[in-house]
């Protein structure tokens, strides 16, 4: 007996685009600074295979610290810098993109005198705080009755982790028209993390945000490759919307520690 599978066809806009796909990239810290490197590489093969490619703005008001060094991808040199900067200004010279920084944290207030801003077509987060997720959802979930057209949010794509374990999650910002299928089932609306995982998110929240003084304290909190990994993966997943046009697939659970992987279907 067949069986018809859930599948998510990645919208038309982001096949064949005529102009860089839209990005704001949220948070340059151990996973964010990961995932820009990432895209960058992606934006390369993109262009390499005929695809307009990305047009990144990297969000983030903190400032780089010894405690940064090692875990995230910083240098002494870079002490005292905003990490969005020292960020887009290595990755723009490597790779001769012309990407963006912003020194203010991604939400309502910042965004208010400056809409724009706000509508890149896709949104990934690499977050600690829970509110800022709840905030991110909230920002997108106006996006949904806007009626323009220019750069409207399309995908939100969350990345999370503790010390040893993480999750990405892959949503649609509103219902995105998909084809007919004989052989699939269609699936246009993928929620977002807060309205999926949102109770959950509230009841596993560490309430101690403060910043670590020494590499070791960080690991305490993080361990050293649980960044790197979930960007990999995660950046994986996009790249696999945009090259095979649809997904079956909307995210996974990562435990380092014993090294499994619980892909989340459709």
């Amino acid at each position: 007996m067949n069986t018809i599978t859930n599948i998510h066809y990645t919208d038309d806009a982001l096949i064949q685009p005529t102009n860089p796909i839209t990005i704001n990239l949220i948070g340059a810290g151990g996973t964010g600074s990961q995932v820009i490197t990432a895209l960058a590489r992606m934006n390369h093969a993109l262009n390499e295979l005929s695809h307009a490619g990305f047009d990144i703005c990297l969000w983030d008001d903190d400032i780089i610290t010894h405690a940064n060094l090692g875990r995230q991808l910083f240098a002494d040199s870079e002490l005292g810098l905003y990490k969005s900067v020292a960020l887009m200004n290595r990755v723009n010279r490597f790779f001769g993109t012309k990407w963006k920084a912003e020194t203010r944290r991604f939400n309502a207030e910042n965004l208010e005198k400056n809409q724009e801003k706000s509508k890149a077509i896709i949104t990934i987060s690499c977050v600690d705080s829970i509110a800022s997720r709840f905030e991110i959802a909230t920002i997108l979930e106006d996006t949904i009755t806007s009626k323009f057209h220019h750069n409207k949010p399309t995908y939100w794509i969350d990345f999370g982790n503790s010390q040893h374990t993480g999750q990405v999650i892959l949503a649609t910002v509103g219902e995105l028209e998909q084809p007919n299928s004989k052989k699939h089932h269609p699936i246009g609306n993928l929620p977002f993390v807060t309205e999926e995982f949102g109770e959950l998110l509230k009841q596993s929240e560490d309430t101690d945000d403060t910043p670590s003084c020494s590499l070791a304290e960080a690991l305490e909190k993080q361990d050293l490759f649980i960044n790197s990994t979930l960007a990999q993966m995660g950046c994986s997943l996009l790249w696999n919307l945009l090259r095979n046009g649809f997904t079956d697939t909307r995210g996974f659970f990562l435990n380092l520690k014993n090294f499994h992987s619980q892909p989340i279907k459709l």
